[in-house]
Formats: structure tokens, sequence, C-alpha cells
């Protein structure tokens, strides 16, 4: 069976961005069957990622099998996505938006008290971000 015989090889020879591509050969692997039929079979198989990802960090793994073990990670969170029928760059943009303003508001909370970030235990900067976070849920609600 030649490269160009195989169902995917048209999707990876088109499709551009890792996301992207992770749901389009998902998307046409099922087609044919080969899919969890809900996402809660999606979400064990990300806890089972997160195990194995887990087991290499503990044993001081190198590089490369921990970029193995995040790549299927994020493989099966693109996947969960599908199932949930969410864009994951929509998704994580919106993350990073979100990490960008309690960050801005930890950063003016420590430059309030004219002090640097080194001036703070993480414990007092993670309380910041939880004043952070309770406020983006009571603007929520307004």
């Amino acid at each position: 069976m030649s490269d160009k015989d195989f169902l995917l090889t048209p999707i990876k020879q088109t499709e551009t961005g890792a996301f992207k591509l992770a749901i389009a050969m998902q998307r046409r692997a099922s087609q044919v069957g080969f899919d969890w039929p809900d996402s809660v079979g999606v979400l064990d198989k990300i806890h089972e990622e997160l195990e194995e990802l887990g087991q290499e960090i503990k044993q001081q793994s190198d590089k490369s099998h921990l970029q193995a073990e995040l790549g299927d990670i994020l493989f099966a969170c693109c996947n969960l996505a599908r199932h949930l029928e969410i864009d994951p760059e929509e998704a994580l943009n919106s993350s990073n938006d979100k990490f960008y303003r309690r960050f801005n508001y930890v950063e003016t909370a420590v430059t309030a008290q004219e002090k640097q970030f080194a001036d703070f235990s993480l414990e007092e900067l993670d309380a910041f971000w939880n004043s952070a976070k309770q406020l983006e849920k009571a603007e929520d609600k307004d």
C-alpha cells in the first residue's frame, strides 16, 4: 500500500496548523468508526495520557519522551474539542486573553504596593490571581 492510498494522507498533505490537522484526521478516522462513542471516553483518554506524562516526568525522561507524551495530551484535547464541537484554537485564544487580563491584575496589585514581583511569595501572587478570578466572576454575574 503506497502512502497515497492511506485515508489520512490527503488530509496530512493539505491541512495547515497542528490543531486543524489533528481534528481533520480525527474526523476522518471517525467516519470509518475509529472514534470514542462520547466525550467521556475522550476525557478518560486524556487522564490516561496525563498519567503517562506524569510517569515520564517522575522518571526524569529526556525531552523527546516528554514532548511525545505532551503531544499525545494535546492530540487527545483536540479530540475532546471535536466531540464538544469547540474550536481548540478559539478556546486557547480565549484562555490566553483570560491569562493576560488576570496577570495584568496581578501586576497592577504588585506595582500598587510599590514593590517588585520578587518581593512576593508565590502564595501571595496566587492570592492576587484568585482576586482577579473572583472579580471576573462577579462581573460575569452583572
